[in-house]
């Protein structure tokens, strides 16, 4: 006795996703190239009130200081003596780069101008103080 065979028809269909996956990387590419992202100082400070506040485009170096008169640049606390050297390193990478010092309004002024001395001796002429205007629109 024979057993009959039983031929199951099955579709070898596919779906191609390389072309999905190709337009997904350009995609993915398209939006790292033109995100501009934000950078901060990693210190949380309460910004003095200034009525002549004005808008500055971001800077691309920012200092922060703290109520304690703790130093931050890029997320990170840093002595005196290393502001001046972590501003020519980042003047370096961006030549037209500003510097913007972002000091809580419980810093002391000399904290503030030492910060901004030593900005300027790492060769940056123009130093801006980051304030906001009277009631709380950020600058």
């Amino acid at each position: 006795m024979k057993m009959a065979r039983r031929h199951a028809l099955t579709d070898d269909t596919e779906i191609n996703i390389t072309p999905m996956l190709d337009i997904v990387f350009i995609m993915l590419i398209f939006f790292i190239v033109t995100t501009s992202f934000t950078r901060e100082t990693g210190a949380m400070v309460v910004r003095p009130e200034a009525l002549q506040a004005a808008e500055l485009s971001r800077g691309t170096i920012l200092i922060g200081i703290r109520q304690d008169n703790q130093i931050w640049i890029a997320k990170r606390p840093v002595d005196l003596a290393q502001v001046r050297q972590m501003v020519e390193r980042a003047r370096t990478e961006n030549p037209e780069g500003r510097v913007v010092v972002v000091a809580d309004r419980g810093s002391r002024i000399g904290t503030v101008t030492s910060v901004v001395d030593q900005v300027k001796l790492a060769g940056v002429s123009g130093v801006a103080i980051a304030a906001k205007q009277p009631g709380g629109r950020l600058e």
